[in-house]
C-alpha cells in the first residue's frame, strides 16, 4: 500500500536556487548531474517538485518548458527530468507529480516529452500517444577526408554565429520548430560552447546547430539544417572543436544521417518515444529538425 502521507505531500515550484537539489536528485537515480543543463532549464523553464519528508533534499522534480503564446496559454509545453529519489520510488510519487502538472498547471495546453521504456506506461496512462521515436548517440567523432572537402556550389557554407544572427535563427527556429521558442535560443550563446550557422550562396539562412558541455561530453543540439548534407556540416564543424566524446538525440525517420554518425564513431546508446498529448504529433517540419537542444526540452 502506498503511505497515503507521501502523495499528500505538497508540490512546491523550483528556482535556480534548486539547481544542487536537482542535480543531487538526478544522482541519486544514477543519472550524471548535468549542472549546466539544469541551470538552463529552470531558467528558461518551470521547475516543480516535492521536498523530501526526511529533509534530504528533493524526494521528486520535474521541469516545464512552454513555448509560444496564444490567449488561453502557451501553445506547446514540453516536460522532462522527471524524477523521483530511490527512497521513495514506485509509491506513487511520479504519478502525484505528473498528475498535478498535467492535469491542473498545463490543463488544456498541448503537451509533449521523451519517455523512456521505464517511464512510458505512466505517460501513457496520463493521455500520452506515441507520435515519434529518437535515438541517442554517444561516441568519439572521426571524420573522413570527404567530409572536409571542397564544398559544391549549391552546399551550405558554415560558419560561427555572430550577434547580428541571432534574429534569424530565432526566425528560422519558429518555422521549423512550427512555434516561437526565444526565450530558449536567445540563451544559446551563453550555454553553447559553439553556435553555429548555415547559409547558402545567396546568404539565406539555412540552418544552424550549437554544440554545449555535459560533464564529460559535449551535446551536439539544437541540429536544424535545410538537408542531410547540411546537418553533415554541422556536426563535422561543431566535433572539431572538442576532444569530448559527442552525444545527441536524432529523429529515428533521419536514417541517412544515423548511419552517416555511426560510420564515424557513434554508438546507439538508447531510444526515447516521442509522446505528445490533445496533439497529434509535433509541430513544425520535422524533415529540418534533427536533434533537440535536449530531450528535457522537446
Amino acid at each position: 500500500m502506498t503511505p497515503p502521507h507521501l502523495t499528500d505531500l505538497p508540490i512546491r515550484a523550483l528556482t535556480v536556487d534548486d539547481l544542487r537539489s536537482c542535480a543531487d536528485l538526478s544522482e541519486d537515480r544514477g543519472w550524471p548531474r548535468e549542472d549546466h543543463k539544469w541551470g538552463l532549464l529552470l531558467a528558461a523553464g518551470s521547475g516543480y517538485g516535492i521536498d523530501a519528508p526526511d529533509g534530504q533534499g528533493l524526494a521528486a522534480a520535474c521541469v516545464v518548458t512552454s513555448y509560444g503564446h496564444r490567449p488561453s496559454g502557451p501553445e506547446l509545453a514540453a516536460i522532462g527530468m522527471v524524477l523521483v529519489a530511490e527512497r521513495f520510488a514506485r509509491q506513487g510519487l511520479g504519478r502525484h507529480l505528473m498528475t498535478y502538472v498535467c492535469d491542473d498547471v498545463l490543463k488544456g495546453i498541448p503537451l509533449t516529452l521523451h519517455a523512456t521504456p521505464y517511464g512510458r506506461p505512466l505517460y501513457e496512462e496520463l493521455g500520452f500517444d506515441t507520435t515519434g521515436r529518437a535515438e541517442m548517440l554517444r561516441g568519439t567523432f572521426h571524420g573522413e577526408p570527404s567530409d572536409m572537402a571542397p564544398q559544391a556550389a549549391d552546399s551550405a557554407t558554415v560558419r560561427p554565429a555572430s550577434g547580428e544572427d541571432i534574429p534569424r535563427i530565432v526566425r528560422l527556429d519558429t518555422e521549423v520548430f512550427g512555434t516561437d521558442r526565444t526565450h530558449m535560443i536567445t540563451r544559446l550563446p551563453a550555454f553553447a560552447d559553439r553556435l553555429l550557422v548555415a547559409e547558402d550562396a545567396r546568404g539565406e539562412l539555412v540552418g544552424y546547430a550549437a554544440i554545449w558541455p555535459n560533464m564529460e561530453t559535449h551535446v551536439i543540439g539544437p541540429l536544424i539544417a535545410r538537408d542531410t548534407a547540411g546537418a553533415q556540416a554541422l556536426v563535422t564543424a561543431l566535433a572539431a572543436v572538442t576532444d569530448r566524446p559527442l552525444r545527441t538525440d536524432i529523429d529515428v525517420r533521419h536514417e541517412e544521417l544515423l548511419g552517416w554518425l555511426k560510420d564515424r564513431g557513434l554508438d546507439s546508446v538508447a531510444f526515447n518515444a516521442v509522446m505528445t498529448r490533445d496533439i497529434p504529433g509535433l509541430p513544425g517540419d520535422w524533415t529540418r529538425r534533427w536533434a533537440p537542444i535536449t530531450v528535457a526540452a522537446g
